[in-house]
C-alpha cells in the first residue's frame, strides 16, 4: 500500500500528467479537495473507489483516513492542486506518515504560477530582464513569514515576485511592493488559471488594485509582479546564439 501525493494541476482536467492519470485509475481510495479539484478528475478513479473531499477536515482526520487505507491495504491517490512541491501542506502530512510508517510518493503536477504565466503567454525568465523568480505569499490568515522573508525583504532584489494567496490583501501588497519596484511596474493577476472562466488583469502597482475590486476577484489567483511582464527591448537568449560554442 502507498499513499501518492499527486498534483492535480491549476484545475483544467486535460493538464494532468500520465503518471497522474495511471495513478488515480488504480488506487481505490482518494482524498481531494473539493473546492479546488475539479470532478472531471475524480473521473479517472476506479468505479466504486472511496472518495474523500478533504476541504473540512482537518490534519488529524486526513491522517486517519490514510491511516485507515493503509490498514486495509489500499493505494491512496492524494490530489493536492497545481504542484504539491509548493504551498500543498503536503509536508506535515508526511511527518505523519513518517511517524506512522506508512509509504508515500509524490507525482508532480502543473503548478499555478506556470498556469499564470502560459495565461499570460510570457515568459517568466528574460534576458538581461528578470533571470530569478520567487514564490512567495502573503501571512494573513495563515502561518507567520520567517524572518526575512516580507515582501519589503524580497523586494528589494526586484525579481519577479510570484504571490499565492495573496489576491485578497492586493491593497497591502501593493504597498510593500511600491517602494522598491515603483508605481509603473507591471502587474498581472490571473484567476482560475487554464479553466474555462479563467480571467486575466493587466495594470501595474498603481492600478492593480482598483481592477481587482472590480472584477471582485477574491481568491483562487496569482499575483505577478515584474518587468518580465513588459519585456520587449531585450537580448536574444545565448542558448541559441551561433557565437555560443558547441563542443
Amino acid at each position: 500500500m502507498t499513499v501518492h501525493f499527486i498534483g492535480a494541476g491549476p484545475g483544467a482536467a486535460d493538464l494532468l500528467t500520465v503518471r497522474a492519470v495511471r495513478l488515480l485509475e488504480t488506487s481505490p481510495v482518494c482524498l481531494y479537495a473539493g473546492a479546488l479539484v475539479p470532478t472531471e478528475v475524480l473521473a479517472h478513479c476506479p468505479e466504486g473507489a472511496r472518495l474523500v473531499d478533504t476541504a473540512n477536515l482537518d490534519l488529524d482526520r486526513i491522517t486517519d483516513e490514510l491511516a485507515a487505507a493503509h490498514a486495509a491495504g489500499a493505494d491512496v491517490a492524494r490530489l493536492h492542486s497545481g504542484d504539491p512541491s509548493v504551498f500543498s501542506a503536503m509536508a506535515e502530512q508526511m511527518r505523519r506518515l513518517d511517524a506512522l510508517g506508512i509509504p508515500y510518493d509524490v507525482t508532480p503536477g502543473v503548478p499555478a504560477f506556470a498556469a499564470a504565466a502560459a495565461a499570460l503567454r510570457r515568459e517568466l525568465t528574460v534576458p538581461g530582464v528578470g533571470q530569478t523568480v520567487v514564490l512567495t505569499r502573503t501571512a494573513a490568515r495563515a502561518t507567520p513569514m520567517p524572518p526575512g522573508e516580507d515582501l519589503a525583504a524580497l523586494g528589494r532584489s526586484r525579481s519577479t515576485l510570484v504571490l499565492h494567496l495573496a489576491v485578497q490583501r492586493i491593497s497591502e501588497v501593493v504597498a510593500e511592493l511600491t517602494p522598491n519596484y515603483g508605481p509603473d511596474c507591471p502587474v498581472a493577476v490571473v484567476a482560475y488559471a487554464s479553466r474555462p472562466d479563467e480571467l486575466v488583469l493587466r495594470g501595474t502597482l498603481a492600478t492593480i488594485s482598483d481592477q481587482v475590486a472590480a472584477a471582485g476577484v477574491k481568491r483562487t489567483a496569482v499575483i505577478v509582479v515584474g518587468a518580465v511582464l513588459t519585456a520587449q527591448d531585450f537580448l536574444d537568449s545565448h542558448l541559441y546564439s551561433t557565437a555560443r560554442c558547441r563542443s
